[in-house]
């Protein structure tokens, strides 16, 4: 089966290349001709992967109606950039297999990516790939495993046997809701991490931040209908545990530099703001708990500084764990 990756940033070119070595024939689309020339040309991403080149049974290009040919198409944009890619392309994907490589809540609405998806092509399988996976290690070939969530079970089996490679490793489950919050939530934890770190306060600090943000993470979801075992597994724990703990991840890096009171640039992708201002302003949310994503919100928007929100944490009453 034909894949296309829509997304030409560092996760999209890893997907697309780790795809393209199994010699599956792969098209990886970007909306930047120069850019996507550029990919051409040297047949590399220099840019994001370096030292990544392009199996032969990849080609790259900024032509949309020929990426959207495949009979597999994985959307690894911006969450919040989905609608204004789908808008008047929907009835062109019917019959086709769509997956979600992005994580977070979209702001017009409050939904995952998988809603989106499926708001502007009703007529097809979605599904979502999500876990702990940065985009260096795919494209370096080194093991990987992701869960990827469908609600139709025999679809969701039929692309893991298609998607799976020997180096990436596929799990599968019915629960799309808990793969999506796990994979939106989490980012809103790892800024909170990089707060933490930023700010001097130390890795046992982090510890307790990392467990209650899983916490928190896991009382939304079970309010919103998830299962407790997806939350613990790679596309809940697993990727929480990556991403604040390391510094590639973005938004771990952007929390980092709140903390520090430095500048972030501008350009990069931080989903885990936009995640958090959707938590707070859509009614989807409004009924739960979630101080540790309040206080990302108000930091990352200037009303709080990293010291104040540890003091506004610390004095919380007291409760069972």
């Amino acid at each position: 089966m034909s894949i296309s990756i829509l997304g030409a940033g560092a996760f999209g070119t890893a997907l697309a290349v780790t795809f393209a070595r199994t010699g599956s024939k792969v098209h990886l689309w970007g909306r930047d001709a120069e850019f996507m020339q550029k990919l051409a040309a040297e047949q590399s991403n220099k840019k994001y992967l370096p030292n990544a080149s392009f199996p032969k049974s990849m080609s790259v290009s900024q032509d949309l109606e020929s990426a959207l040919d495949s009979d597999i198409i994985l959307f690894a944009i911006p969450t919040q950039n989905l609608s204004s890619l789908l808008e008047g392309v929907g009835q062109t994907l019917n019959g086709k297999l769509l997956v979600a490589c992005c994580k977070g809540i979209d702001l017009s609405t409050g939904q995952g990516p998988t809603s989106v998806l499926s708001k502007y092509a009703p007529r097809c399988d979605v599904a979502i790939l999500t876990g702990p996976s940065f985009a260096n290690d795919l494209a370096a070939n080194m093991p990987t495993a992701l869960t990827l969530a469908c609600k139709e079970i025999d679809t969701g089996k039929n692309l893991q046997s298609v998607l799976a490679t020997p180096v990436l490793r596929i799990y599968t489950t019915a629960d799309v809701i808990g793969a999506e919050l796990g994979g939106a939530f989490k980012n809103v934890m790892a800024i909170a991490c990089g707060i933490c770190i930023g700010a001097g306060f130390g890795v046992s600090a982090r510890a307790a931040l990392m467990t209650r943000g899983y916490a928190e993470i896991l009382r939304l979801a079970l309010a919103m209908g998830a299962k407790a075992e997806t939350l613990s597994g790679l596309s809940g724990l697993g990727d929480l545990s990556l991403t604040c703990m390391s510094k590639n991840s973005r938004n771990f890096r952007f929390g980092m530099a709140l903390g520090q009171n430095h500048a972030f640039d501008p350009s990069v992708t931080v989903e885990g703001v936009s995640t958090a201002r959707a938590a707070l302003e859509h009614p989807r949310f409004s009924k739960i708990d979630m101080p540790i994503t309040k206080i990302v919100h108000e930091i990352s928007n200037g009303a709080t500084d990293a010291f104040n929100a540890m003091q506004t944490l610390m004095n919380r009453p007291h409760k069972e764990e």
